[in-house]
């Protein structure tokens, strides 16, 4: 597997990094559209073309060091590869790295807000997707992709849900109506945005399904709904979550590449390095 970026080789070193990208490949629950376990590949090949400076923020956060760990290969069951994602996580940020985890699809993100669970007192998770995912089970597996964010709950009883459009029956019981935002209802409104930010913690873990985008700027994910979010909308909510809280690490999930569509590959890798850019300008 290549790396995210192409950097310098003096800013790609574990031993200087403060940024470490982990590539997580597993697919083997997701339901619909499969090929995310191709995802961390694509992303990083459509990374390498990026260009290292930030308007915006007006820094290159290549600089402050992005190494890219080995991937958990871990897929002999969903507990297993949890656990292995879990104890990777554990081991970079014991030395401190700021974590960006790349799936795979969205289970491989329990086993990495366990261990920052496990550092960060009083955490609470942002999760930018279009499916609620609090099935406690689904198809027989309490780890299958449609559980993640049930599987969340055990560990930060306190979660904030943008963009989600699509849910079953059953997860009603789990929704705390004043920490979910139906993209219906702030697809061209900007008002909710504080309330969101008012209802995370001082530490926060970000993890964003890319469908919470609108297939329209992100066809190539497993399950495409219609009706999402849009890159500007994304990243106003971003900026003031940055800014106001201790944004402790991100993952980016469900990538689902494909041959006729590289555009979705580049928004998932320019995502990342533009939320890395917000996080380490404020530092």
């Amino acid at each position: 597997m290549s790396s995210y970026g192409y950097f310098p080789e003096e800013y790609t070193e574990l031993e200087t990094a403060k940024i470490v990208v982990l590539p997580v490949p597993y697919d083997e629950t997701s339901t619909w559209g499969k090929g995310a376990d191709k995802g961390p590949e694509a992303l990083f090949d459509a990374s390498r073309v990026m260009e290292l400076y930030d308007i915006e923020t007006d820094s290159e956060v290549y600089r402050q060091g992005i190494y890219t760990a080995p991937p958990v290969t871990e897929k002999r069951t969903p507990e297993g590869m949890t656990d292995a994602v879990q104890k990777a996580s554990a081991q970079y940020l014991d030395k401190n790295k700021f974590l960006v985890t790349v799936g795979g699809e969205h289970s491989v993100t329990v086993g990495v807000v366990r261990a920052h669970a496990a550092k960060y007192k009083n955490l609470s998770v942002l999760q930018f997707d279009a499916h609620s995912d609090l099935r406690d089970v689904y198809r027989g597996s309490n780890y299958n992709h449609a559980c993640v964010m049930a599987r969340v709950r055990e560990v930060c009883p306190v979660y904030v849900q943008v963009g989600i459009r699509s849910q079953d029956k059953s997860e009603l019981k789990y929704v705390h109506p004043d920490r979910i935002f139906y993209a219906k209802y702030i697809y061209d409104r900007k008002d909710w945005m504080q309330k969101a930010v008012d209802q995370l913690t001082d530490n926060v873990y970000i993890t964003i399904d890319l469908d919470a985008f609108d297939p329209g700027y992100l066809p190539s994910t497993g399950t495409p709904e219609p009706g999402g979010m849009n890159w500007n909308q994304i990243f106003e909510l971003l900026a003031m979550v940055v800014e106001q809280k201790n944004v402790v690490g991100f993952d980016v999930v469900e990538l689902c590449p494909r041959d006729c569509d590289r555009a979705s590959n580049f928004l998932a890798a320019k995502l990342i390095y533009k939320l890395l850019s917000y996080r380490f300008k404020k530092s």
